[in-house]
């Protein structure tokens, strides 16, 4: 039998393709559908299904442009209530697929209806199981997105649901079964996920820590512990994907709007728009237009505008560089974000020639930086994730994590000079547009971030690290 896993590295997300005798169906699409029709037409097949493992929080699901476009039809599990045409399947309903079958095996514990997927071949013999956020490669979903949506969900509940869900339901299966998760490692749906994305069930009984013996209250303890704050735009995704949504098409036609730097600062000035730009760090540091944000494209686009945007219809104008627009309005509506309303025509360069108002971000390197710490002991603001800064940071910086910044913004002076750093640029540069937007403007970023800073500048016994004891 051959599943084809279509991984999406941005977004840490797989979908499968599976075809059998000129009808083929799909699993857990994203947002942009015709490379899944082109697929089928190039298998001379016909997609019959479209098969969805639960209510997807960390991205749109192409479900419904896929039933429009190709007449397949929707499949959800049990407890599923989708507000448009859906199956939903009961536990251990089959679904034929040439001569492929596909059965239905409900396991609740990410979201009430989580579904996994047995996929059984031509010749009858079981071969692998889609798990969704079920199972992953060395973790499960986590239990606590669904009450950001249903309070009465609680992460208790669902953690004991799951708990029932992997022994009843997963564990008796062969260990010869492939496990194909619906995300790999640096999604937020988990919280240690391998970066392999598949695996025989066997090796994750074996090695997967949810999987091993323990008591209910012991599961519990080890699957909530460690969890961070999922997210803001979650919820909302978790929304479109049971109400629905506007076809991608009419999303791209709506963003796909090259405005003159005259126009564009008409539209920005009478809308709500949030002007974003997606040009990489260095090259935003050195121009931009006064109020941008800077998202880089080349680094995990989505995920951050999900994390920095905390309302997906937000207006947004847009600037990418020259022929990278349509993947930036794709990128956004994968997560939600439909509301474009046009880009800067020929980029920052026009915005540049046109005269118009720019503003600039001072970047250090690591050497001016280990020079500054020396000799003036400047405030220092590691905007990493508090388990990086936890692992090893400059003594006496200060760890705001870039997710969290907005809600900390009165711990940053305005009347004192200070340094910015994240691991590498990227971060940083968003937290540094941020603070410019709102009004900071005596500090600098640290070219490299941490890794140039740990190689190149500040000695060791400048570094905190922990000590493990023996």
């Amino acid at each position: 039998m051959k599943v084809e896993q279509i991984y999406t590295g941005c977004l840490a997300h797989a979908a499968y393709y599976i075809e059998s005798n000129g009808v083929a169906a799909v699993f857990d699409p994203l947002r942009e559908v015709q490379s899944y029709i082109d697929r089928a037409t190039k298998d001379n097949a016909q997609i019959k299904y479209v098969f969805e493992t639960h209510f997807h929080a960390d991205f749109v699901s192409g479900h419904l442009d896929l039933q429009k476009k190709t007449g397949a039809e929707i499949v959800f599990g049990p407890n599923a209530k989708p507000a448009y045409e859906a199956i939903v399947a009961k536990d251990g309903q089959v679904f034929e697929i040439g001569d492929y079958k596909v059965k239905a095996i409900h396991t609740p514990g990410h979201t009430m209806e989580s579904t996994t997927y047995l996929l059984i071949d031509e010749n009858n013999q079981e071969h692998g199981i889609i798990t969704g956020d079920t199972l992953f490669i060395g973790d499960v979903g986590r239990p606590d997105l669904a009450q950001h949506v249903i309070s009465d969900l609680t992460e208790d509940k669902l953690a004991g649901l799951l708990y029932d869900s992997l022994r009843n339901k997963i564990l008796p299966l062969n260990d010869d079964l492939i496990v194909y998760p619906n995300h790999g490692a640096g999604s937020a749906c988990g919280k240690m996920m391998s970066k392999e994305t598949t695996d025989t069930l066997g090796n994750q009984k074996k090695t997967n820590y949810a999987l091993q013996e323990m008591t209910k209250e012991e599961f519990k303890k080890a699957l909530l512990t460690g969890l961070t704050t999922p997210p803001g735009y979650f919820p909302q995704n978790v929304l479109m994907n049971i109400q629905g949504y506007e076809s991608l098409d009419t999303v791209m036609n709506r963003a796909t709007r090259a405005l003159t730097p005259e126009e564009f600062e008409v539209v920005a000035n009478e809308t709500d728009a949030l002007i974003l730009d997606t040009r990489d760090a260095s090259d935003f540091a050195k121009g931009f237009i006064p109020n941008s944000i800077n998202i880089g494209l080349t680094g995990n686009f989505a995920q951050w505008v999900g994390e920095m945007i905390p309302d997906v219809k937000q207006n947004i104008l847009l600037i990418t560089e020259p022929g990278k627009e349509e993947e930036a309005i794709t990128r956004l509506s994968r997560v939600g974000y439909d509301f474009a309303l046009g880009y800067l025509k020929d980029g920052f360069s026009s915005w540049e020639k046109s005269g118009k108002d720019m503003e600039t971000i001072g970047r250090i390197s690591a050497t001016d930086f280990e020079q500054s710490y020396t000799s003036q002991k400047p405030l220092i603001i590691d905007v990493r994730k508090k388990s990086e800064y936890d692992s090893e940071h400059v003594i006496d910086a200060i760890n705001i994590p870039l997710n969290e910044i907005n809600q900390h913004l009165a711990e940053i002076p305005k009347n004192k000079p200070f340094i910015l750093h994240c691991a590498g640029g990227y971060r940083s540069m968003v937290a540094a547009s941020i603070l410019k937007q709102r009004g900071w403007d005596d500090f600098v970023d640290v070219k490299g971030g941490f890794k140039e800073i740990s190689e190149t500048a500040v000695p060791k016994s400048d570094y905190v690290c922990p000590t493990t004891l023996l």
